[in-house]
């Protein structure tokens, strides 16, 4: 199959299809899923391979993470990412939510303050809330197309009693790529404020040909004493169903802290996961990567005129995901307005911009891992929503 064969995903537990009309009240019958952040697609050929082999086979007992496991994990982050990983450094959690859990558990305790940078995935909060701790919020600024950070206004915003930085590499919702100079200087701010700095860096591969991406430790291997980097094969290979994800650790102290929690909870990964991952971070993986970013990067270029077309919208340049971030503020209409037409007019399930904190109010994100004709789709039914703009 290829990126623009249609696949109907309704009633399979699909929870960006079959959830849209009960948080959107958009149908799933004539609506689009343009919100949670998973593709349409199916996956890389080698990782259905892999599934199959493992259902022939039949026999579904315990199992381990086995080296050719690690050594698919270090050979990726190596020949896709240019750094140099030990085997040694890489523990598994739950997929990337668990992860952040996690560390918020190990590393912090109820009514510690947890830095985040605005607007960002709105997990971020929602993880720091429920753990009982305590959003700060640092907002970012628009910076010409894009968005900057300003660290001395982060500063003013804390009062000492932070003990984690929740760091989004690439950006979501933007998709901002990280120059090695911020990183490196987000880096020195944890440093300076005592924060623990965990680098979300889940959509590392889904990066475009004029943008290129920086680990935060190949940026920053002196932060390597306070710095947790949270990878996984989820959103590049939409598995995230399998709940499977990385936590890189290459701090011995850090490292033995969390692999002590992980030993109490009596986690191991499970082994299909496992299997579809492995299969995954190989040659095969690789070529079937970079033919869905150049999939990507036409469906970017079809919303991105569209959104041009339309008299007051905008949508952030994207230099990396499959995640649109359009601005709405131009058209003078309140958040309440807007999204009736997406939802009401158009048929479209997007992500609500005020759930990514502070910078989003104005904003909708838009997913365009799909299909072509889904995305051609969704730029006619903008085009009619908003009409009486053009």
């Amino acid at each position: 199959m290829t990126f623009n064969d249609l696949i109907d995903r309704r009633g399979t537990n699909s929870s960006k299809w079959d959830k849209i009309e009960s948080l959107y009240g958009v149908s799933p019958q004539d609506g689009l899923a343009m919100w949670t952040a998973d593709s349409d697609y199916q996956t890389a050929p080698c990782v259905i391979d892999a599934v199959r082999k493992a259902a022939d086979h039949g026999v579904f007992g315990y199992s381990w993470i086995h080296p050719d496991y690690l050594a698919s994990v270090q050979w990726w982050m190596e020949n896709r990412h240019n750094w140099d990983i030990d085997t040694d450094w890489v523990l598994t959690s739950q997929g990337l939510g668990n992860a952040i859990a996690l560390c918020l558990d190990v590393w912090s305790e109820p009514g510690d303050g947890v830095v985040i940078f605005t607007p960002v995935y709105h997990e971020f909060a929602h993880k720091v809330n429920k753990s009982g701790r305590r959003v700060v919020e640092c907002p970012l600024v628009r910076d010409g197309d894009s968005y900057g950070i300003d660290l001395d206004d982060a500063q003013s915003r804390l009062d000492g009693s932070e003990k984690l930085l929740l760091w989004c590499s690439p950006q979501n919702p933007s998709g901002r790529v990280w120059t090695v100079e911020e990183l490196q200087a987000v880096a020195a701010f944890a440093q300076r404020n005592g924060l623990i700095l965990v680098s979300d860096e889940i959509h590392h591969d889904l990066v475009y040909p004029d943008s290129k991406f920086v680990p935060m430790d190949v940026a920053a291997p002196d932060a390597r004493p306070w710095t947790v980097t949270l990878t996984a094969a989820s959103k590049t290979f939409n598995i995230a169903g399998q709940r499977t994800g990385n936590m890189i650790i290459p701090d011995p102290a850090l490292r033995a802290t969390m692999r002590h929690r992980l030993q109490t909870l009596d986690y191991d990964p499970g082994a299909m996961g496992v299997a579809m991952i492995t299969a995954a971070y190989s040659p095969e993986g690789a070529d079937w990567v970079d033919a869905q970013v150049a999939h990507l990067d036409e469906n970017r270029r079809l919303f991105d005129q569209t959104i041009a077309e339309i008299p007051g919208l905008w949508s952030m340049p994207l230099q990396s995901t499959y995640l649109a971030w359009v601005d709405f503020s131009g058209i003078g209409m309140d958040h309440a307005e807007f999204t009736r037409r997406l939802r009401e007019d158009a048929r479209i399930a997007t992500s609500p911009g005020p759930g990514f904190g502070t910078g989003g109010e104005t904003f909708e994100r838009f997913n365009l891992a799909t299909q072509r004709s889904r995305v051609e789709e969704a730029c006619t039914r903008l085009k009619d929503a908003f009409a009486d703009l053009q």
